[in-house]
């Protein structure tokens, strides 16, 4: 890999790079396609902190034992619409896919497709893996909760008890796709866990101190006596943000039936996941009607003077996904380090950047 700061490479090539990592650590070549289409998607897609900037921290999970590299997830309960597996710290990524094919394969029989995975390894960018199920016309409800995390406060606290706990959900329109992908607290943790390592601030006070006062000292999370996350919505609204965590908790670790209660200190995840087929209910055209009118409605609304028109969530990242496609991935000068320094290790030849 040439100098970080103006090298581009090919997504294709960056795509089979990840790969041969992964499989040199010891993952299937399903698996390894699976792990690195993730995380390569969630690069394209502008979630630089959950794109291949995992890659070496699930390389270093798999040598060290946190991740499996072999087994299959065990089958806790199948009721037809709904399941919940023992993701046993399998690859989270292709855990996640292996879901979603199954839902999807169960849409033929059910109006609705849930399955709950408890004890997966990490999922990666949530974002990454909606579009294929809206192509095919259906909604996807996917979030995920840490068990071992506790980086946001409750409202009013000023200590970390739970995740940042994100939530997606994909629809389609008759306008273009809608994908969103919200963290239930003021940001990711990754983003302030970037800017304290970099000694940087964040753009604004989005972390609680130990006095109770907001701060965007990042490197004061780095600390948990220090300071936590608020929830979304900050020091005044962020009873909001901390009732959606709670739902997100109560969706992922205790549907699933295994979570916090365990006092767990590994790296994994809780996921819930639901796919829903519009059409075995108000009928798949007059949902994207619906859903198509007030996307264009929302578009059309009118705006302050000077500012740009509104944006559905999902049309930014999707922009993003374009131009990297078209010009190639630039990487964040410390990913570019890290994927070099992987491969050294691994013996994986690294690819070419784009001239």
């Amino acid at each position: 890999m040439a100098d970080a700061s103006d090298a581009r490479y090919d997504p294709g090539a960056l795509a089979e790079f990840s790969t041969t990592l992964f499989a040199a650590a010891g993952l299937a070549p399903e698996r390894a396609r699976d792990v690195a289409e993730v995380l390569l998607e969630g690069e394209l897609l502008g979630h630089d902190t959950h794109g291949l900037a995992l890659a070496p921290l699930y390389l270093r999970a798999l040598r060290e034992g946190g991740m499996a590299a072999a087994g299959e997830p065990e089958v806790v309960a199948d009721h037809g619409a709904a399941a919940t597996w023992d993701g046993r710290l399998l690859p989270g990524p292709w855990l996640v896919r292996r879901a979603i094919a199954q839902a999807s394969a169960r849409l033929e029989h059910h109006p609705v497709a849930t399955i709950v995975i408890r004890r997966s390894h990490h999922i990666a960018c949530l974002q990454a893996y909606l579009a294929p199920v809206v192509a095919r016309g259906h909604v996807i409800l996917l979030a995920c909760s840490d068990p071992a995390h506790r980086s946001v406060a409750p409202f009013g606290a000023v200590e970390g008890v739970y995740s940042p706990n994100p939530i997606a959900a994909g629809f389609p329109t008759d306008a273009g796709p809608v994908l969103v992908d919200v963290s239930t607290s003021t940001t990711a943790f990754g983003q302030v866990l970037r800017a304290g390592r970099a000694g940087a601030r964040l753009p604004g006070p989005w972390l609680v101190a130990a006095d109770g006062s907001s701060t965007d000292e990042a490197v004061a999370a780095l600390d948990e006596r220090r300071a936590a996350l608020h929830p979304l919505g900050g020091a005044e609204l962020g009873h909001k943000g901390f009732a959606l965590g709670l739902i997100v908790e109560a969706l992922t670790g205790a549907l699933g039936g295994q979570g916090r209660a365990e006092a767990t200190d590994r790296w994994s995840a809780s996921v819930f996941l639901q796919l829903i087929d519009p059409s075995r209910f108000g009928g798949a055209a007059a949902f994207v009607r619906e859903s198509g009118f007030l996307a264009r409605a929302c578009r059309a609304a009118r705006v302050a003077p000077g500012r740009p028109p509104v944006r559905l969530p999902g049309e930014g990242a999707l922009a993003r996904r374009a131009d990297a496609l078209r010009r190639g991935v630039a990487l964040p000068p410390g990913v570019h380090a890290a994927l070099i320094a992987a491969a050294q290790e691994l013996a994986v030849p690294v690819p070419a950047p784009l001239s």
